[in-house]
């Protein structure tokens, strides 16, 4: 019984823990937010309504990160660049317009990048750990999330992906 006990305390803790990390969750409504654009234009979220959008939170020295930016280039960028039903929005954490235009350049990466110095957006969506991918659909429905990266966890946000584009 005791043992019981101390599996449902952990349990209890570790939900706790995920909770005060997690501000949105799958089935919440994608928070209000505004972005600068690459050409220094401000975007409010509300223009990515009836659009699938995909929000990647990274940072510049985040191994995880590293090795899952390849793969959007490759798996989401290359195949969805032109779809019109579609957004990528690959967010620099905490990082300012500098940062992420001198990362894109030194890393070569294809698609914008943006900067949220301070983590305002960052800051709606999560408390803590990168990377982060929030899926939401042409409703501005969140049908995704994942938190660091893992291979198979990818897949099937890719899946996930590529049916809503169908």
């Amino acid at each position: 019984m005791k043992q019981i006990t101390l599996w449902l305390v952990i349990l209890m803790v570790g939900l706790k823990a995920i909770a005060q990390v997690e501000k949105v969750k799958f089935g919440d409504v994608m928070p209000a937010f505004s972005y600068t654009d690459e050409n220094g234009v401000l975007v409010k979220s509300s223009a990515l309504k009836n659009k699938v959008v995909l929000i990647n939170f990274f940072a510049t020295w985040c191994g995880p990160c590293l090795q899952e930016l390849p793969l959007i280039t490759e798996k989401i960028w290359q195949p969805y660049k032109n779809n019109e039903r579609f957004v990528l929005l690959v967010v620099g954490r905490d990082h300012t317009l500098q940062e992420v235009s001198s990362f894109k350049a030194k890393k070569q990466l294809p698609f914008p990048l943006y900067a949220d110095k301070g983590k305002p957006i960052y800051n709606l969506f999560a408390t803590q750990y990168i990377p982060r991918n929030y899926l939401i659909d042409t409703n501005g429905i969140i049908i995704y999330t994942s938190i660091g990266f893992e291979a198979t966890e990818f897949e099937t946000m890719l899946a996930l992906l590529k049916k809503r584009l169908q």
